[in-house]
């Protein structure tokens, strides 16, 4: 903890102590009072940016998340002082000083090596009614000259406020997401200021879409009047292409070893489409993902060579590779730069805050597309193959989820152009399970099952049961039966084409369930869905009283069956069945069917997602439609005891 040194709090931090509150939610255990960003853009490129913050602890949990203050910099950026102060319920004030400021690194890890640094300051007495005050200076020597002025928060927030100084011929450009557009309130020559107020929280709701595409941000960019510097600017996207381009220009030579390689991978190969999909794997499965970002090495990749030598790379490495060694067998590709949160990219803002990279491979005539859906269709480049080599359990030919309806910048060299990427259809992201079971009077019930899985299903299992030992495998099936199962033993599992994440994923598996279904005199009760949900857990989220703020956003759109077969004990007939049911709205449809032939009854369902958004506006018609399948899934069958 910092020595508690008696000081004089700033006049800026006594005049935010002074604000009076409104009425918040009893759940809220904090309210920023100010939140304050001074931006100034010096003629060399350099900018000093001091951010101010202020607020008040008012329940005693803000301790676990509002403690201290934790600031990265790197080689390109600097720290020139922090400070902060606590003025105490009882008024009392409180300063730490940069001697109180610990100095750590996160250079090395498992997966990366880098330049980044961090300084760490507590706050002394962050107790409930305390004002809590804190800034620093940070001075960087940007790539590129834009900035976000990141407004929202998880608390309510009093005053928020970015001032903006210029050099005398530059010009801005300001852009807003998730706010009502505000126009600067002070405008003098080339300093400008905005300034908000009452900005309500951002709540974190299940199921809600990433931070960056709900809450309130602006993008600022700075255009110097100096051509030399404008190249640091980026006014298009074609902009931001030929920006990423330069950096490029000689990562993909190819060696001598690299071009072996590749004759090796695709010897006796003759079809354009499995040369290609050689080297793919040999991506995924050789060329481990480690980082070494230093500088601008957090842009530009390193060269084909030395990641080749060194068979590992981070994302932009692992692309630069793969994309030398297609253009040895004739197949142009293309850096497509994309985030892996859906919604944050916005196509009237170009910028170069990207988080991942991945491959655009442009396909020849007289290769075949049937078995490849992730395809982009360019006017200029004809069709396009979407593939990301850093995951390596999604194959080529699909996309993970999370890039599906997601934006993706093209990168060439006559620059660059936002692409949509598809949402693949629901047939391509598919569980079928199909099981045969036997009851018997006693309501016991044993079964067999397979369940067949490809796309996004088949790549998120593999993962999950892959980085797991050997030995826990087992709890992957019974953690799954243990959901809708009371009282069952797992007797045997396995799983088919673990490790060819190209093929149909299988898992087969055998169980008993004692007393599954309820026997009442000459009755036997029993709830035909013996297995799977489809996505009813979701109907929590409308058990809130207070309505909900943001959309409901699913990973995929997904087909998924359920084909099961229950013989009946014998000496019971059917009594009762449940009626069909067919449900549907914009988002996703429901279909299942109960039938009887001799002593087998036949329970079949189908269920699809065909978009993955749902608006707020929507949310209604998403929950009556889920609480039909949830009613079905829960319907029984009744059985009698024959005559004797």
């Amino acid at each position: 903890m910092p020595a508690r040194v008696w000081c004089s709090a700033p006049d800026w931090l006594r005049a935010a102590a002074q604000e009076k509150l409104a009425d918040y939610p009893k759940e809220t255990v904090a309210v920023v009072l100010l939140d304050e960003e001074q931006i100034e853009v010096k003629g060399n490129g350099e900018i000093d940016t001091l951010y101010r913050r202020a607020f008040r602890i008012l329940r005693p949990e803000a301790r676990e998340h509002y403690s201290g203050i934790t600031v990265n910099f790197d080689d390109e950026t600097k720290i020139a002082y922090m400070k902060a102060w606590t003025i105490t319920s009882d008024g009392h004030e409180m300063e730490v000083k940069d001697k109180d400021v610990v100095e750590g690194g996160d250079s090395s890890s498992g997966i990366e090596f880098n330049d980044n640094r961090y300084k760490i300051l507590q706050f002394p007495e962050p107790n409930p009614g305390s004002i809590i005050g804190y800034e620093y200076v940070q001075r960087n020597r940007p790539f590129v000259f834009e900035d976000d002025w990141r407004f929202q928060d998880p608390l309510p927030i009093k005053t928020a406020r970015l001032s903006l100084h210029l050099p005398a011929s530059w010009e801005y450009s300001a852009e807003w997401f998730n706010y009502a557009e505000q126009k600067p309130s002070d405008s003098r020559t080339n300093q400008f200021t905005w300034e908000l107020h009452d900005i309500p929280a951002v709540e974190i709701e299940p199921e809600m879409p990433p931070w960056g595409a709900v809450a309130g941000w602006v993008g600022v960019k700075y255009f110097p009047h100096d051509p030399a510097m404008r190249a640091r600017s980026s006014g298009s996207w074609k902009d931001v292409g030929l920006w990423y381009d330069g950096l490029t220009q000689s990562s993909r030579i190819v060696t001598p070893e690299i071009k072996q390689k590749v004759a090796e991978l695709t010897a006796g190969l003759s079809d354009p489409l499995e040369k290609i999909r050689a080297l793919t794997q040999y991506m995924q499965r050789n060329i481990r993902y480690y980082a070494i970002e230093l500088g601008i090495g957090g842009y530009q990749p390193h060269p084909a060579s030395e990641v080749f030598t060194n068979q590992y790379g981070d994302c932009k490495d692992k692309v630069t590779l793969l994309s030398s060694m297609l253009r040895e067998i004739g197949i142009e590709s293309y850096y497509l730069l994309v985030d892996s949160d859906r919604g944050v990219v916005h196509p009237s803002y170009p910028s170069i805050y990207f988080n991942h990279m991945i491959l655009a491979i442009r396909l020849p005539d007289n290769v075949s597309d049937a078995t490849l859906y992730a395809i982009v269709k360019d006017p200029q480049l004809g069709r396009l193959l979407i593939f990301d080599p850093t995951n390596e359990y999604v194959p080529l030919g699909h996309l993970p989820w999370y890039l599906q309806d997601n934006y993706g910048l093209l990168v060439t060299p006559d620059g660059g152009a936002l692409l949509s990427l598809p949402l693949l259809p629901p047939p391509q992201n598919r569980l079928l399970r199909t099981a045969k079971f036997i009851l018997d009077p006693a309501g016991n019930l044993s079964g067999t099952v397979q369940e067949a899985r490809w796309g996004g299903p088949a790549a998120e299992d593999r993962q999950e049961i892959l980085e797991a030992t050997p030995a826990k495998r087992a709890e992957f099936f019974e953690n799954f039966l243990g959901t809708f199962l009371g009282n069952f033993s797992l007797t045997e599992a396995s799983i088919g084409d673990l490790d060819q994440f190209d093929q149909t994923l299988v898992f087969d598996y055998k169980f008993k369930s004692a007393e599954y279904a309820k026997v009442v005199g000459d009755l036997i009760v029993l709830r035909p869905r013996v297995l799977g949900d489809k996505y009813t857990n979701l109907l929590a989220l409308f058990a809130e009283k207070k309505p909900r703020m943001y959309p409901v956003e699913f990973h995929e759109a997904t087909r998924q069956d359920d084909v099961f077969d229950i013989t009946l004990p014998q000496g019971y007939v059917v009594d009762e069945l449940p009626k069909p049911v067919q449900a549907s709205c914009d988002y996703a449809t429901y279909h299942s069917e109960i039938q009887v032939a001799g002593d087998t009854l036949h329970y079949k369902r189908t269920f699809e997602i065909k978009d993955v958004m749902v608006p707020v506006q929507k949310l209604p018609e998403i929950q009556n439609f889920l609480e039909q399948v949830a009613a079905d899934q829960q319907s029984a069958a009744v059985l009698r005891r024959a005559n004797p």
